[in-house]
């Protein structure tokens, strides 16, 4: 895939266009799929979710969440991948047709009421059952997919801390050793 041809499929926040796009797909006869997320250190869990998202209408909008929310969700440390990769990487699955960024500062919903897809799709943890309730105001079906993998990409970061604490420690402690080591062999000589 070209860069030309992977910036086509990523819509960013400009509104008119991404209404325009849905409402032509659904002119045409194409169901409307909506998702979003963080889909930050992209893994096999992201893939399959999109890809079973994808079967649920005829076009997946992926909305992605801009780095400062991120930061907000998850913490300081997070995202790890910048927005524009993760644009850029969804981008090249085949089951992603469109990828929009959704920053911060835009009220909650945003992207849900402004498209009002055919096909909502979330997990279990993104929405209570009230707002799900409230959701169908503006969606015609919310679709709630199960977990696709064990993995995270919370879990794969905490993996990764762990055993660089385990390798700090190692050393540190090998290191305390042979100082204290020879501190006990000064004792005895002096």
């Amino acid at each position: 895939m070209t860069k030309q041809h992977y910036q086509g499929k990523i819509l960013r926040d400009k509104e008119e266009l991404i209404r325009q796009m849905a409402e032509a797909a659904r002119a045409v006869g194409k169901k409307v799929v909506l998702t979003a997320g963080s889909f930050d250190l992209l893994h096999i869990g992201h893939g399959r979710y999109l890809q079973e998202a994808k079967t649920h209408g005829d076009v997946l909008f992926v909305g992605v969440d801009a780095d400062e929310k991120v930061r907000v969700r998850k913490g300081p440390e997070r995202p790890i991948v910048p927005e524009e990769e993760r644009m850029e990487m969804l981008s090249y699955l085949d089951s992603v047709d469109y990828v929009i960024l959704k920053p911060l500062q835009k009220e909650k919903w945003w992207l849900i009421k402004l498209m009002r897809p055919d096909v909502l799709i979330a997990t279990r943890s993104t929405y209570s059952e009230e707002q799900k309730e409230k959701l169908r105001e503006w969606c015609g079906e919310v679709v709630v997919l199960k977990e696709q993998a064990t993995t995270s990409t919370s879990a794969k970061i905490r993996r990764v801390q762990i055993g660089a604490a385990k390798r700090i420690t190692k050393t540190l402690s090998n290191k305390l050793i042979k100082s204290m080591e020879q501190a006990l062999e000064e004792l005895r000589v002096s």
